[in-house]
């Protein structure tokens, strides 16, 4: 729905939200298939698991979801990802202008994510945000991780705005869970990782964004025209 008063910062999840790291992720899985002598399996199979993470993956990948076979994958599977990083992971398309009218208007903006950080802070330096971001809190900053409010609301702190003056977008439901019990406005990322049988309109967030374009509406931050105290564009 849409909103009367701009948020004073805005916090994004990282995979499926701010950045597309499916390929990536999923091309990992399919090295550890091959490796293990069996066929990669088709992206569009695998794109809409990415947000849930490595466990998941591997879980959807090899049909096992404990035992030290599966803990054995894991660990190899992160291996094979943090080798192929960001070799073809990238904003989603859109966004890139999102973040600079954000900073144009000296809105500062964050990550919040569940990927632990030995992941999460070379992926936003190997894409160029880390300067840009006025904070960053990994899944293993804390002793909490979302769908927990405490990384949100440690996020909020960092950028010295109470939390009820933010939003978070995210396209997952610890996500909206996560915002609304910190006190947030929530908008649900449906460009992002939403499978067929999800549906993100049980999740109570305050607005559904269908294209990264969306976003500024959403957050009453209409784009302004072009001029002297406009950001430059890339």
């Amino acid at each position: 729905m849409s909103v009367a008063i701009a948020p004073r910062a805005v916090l994004f999840d990282l995979d499926g939200t701010l950045l597309d790291t499916a390929p990536d992720m999923v091309g990992a899985l399919n090295l550890l298939r091959v490796e293990e002598g069996l066929g990669p399996l088709p992206f569009e199979q695998l794109r809409f698991h990415v947000s849930h993470g490595a466990a998941r993956l591997v879980t959807i990948g090899f049909g096992c979801g404990e035992g030290e076979r599966f803990e054995s994958l894991r660990r190899r599977f992160l291996d094979l990802y943090r080798s192929r990083l960001c070799e073809a992971t990238r904003l989603f398309d859109g966004l890139e202008e999102v973040l600079l009218e954000l900073e144009g208007r000296n809105i500062p903006w964050g990550v919040v994510t569940n990927k632990p950080g030995w992941l999460t802070d070379p992926l936003i330096q190997a894409v160029g945000l880390s300067h840009r971001a006025g904070c960053v809190v990994s899944g293993d900053t804390l002793a909490e991780r979302k769908p927990h409010p405490m990384p949100l609301l440690h996020a909020a702190e960092l950028l010295g705005v109470s939390a009820i003056d933010c939003a978070y977008v995210g396209d997952a439901e610890r996500d909206i869970q996560a915002g609304r019990a910190a006190g947030m406005r929530t908008l649900v990322a449906a460009f992002g990782y939403i499978s067929a049988d999800e549906d993100p309109r049980a999740w109570m967030a305050d607005s559904i964004v269908l294209e990264p374009a969306e976003l500024l509406t959403a957050l009453a931050l209409p784009r302004r025209a072009a001029g002297p105290g406009a950001p430059a564009r890339v």
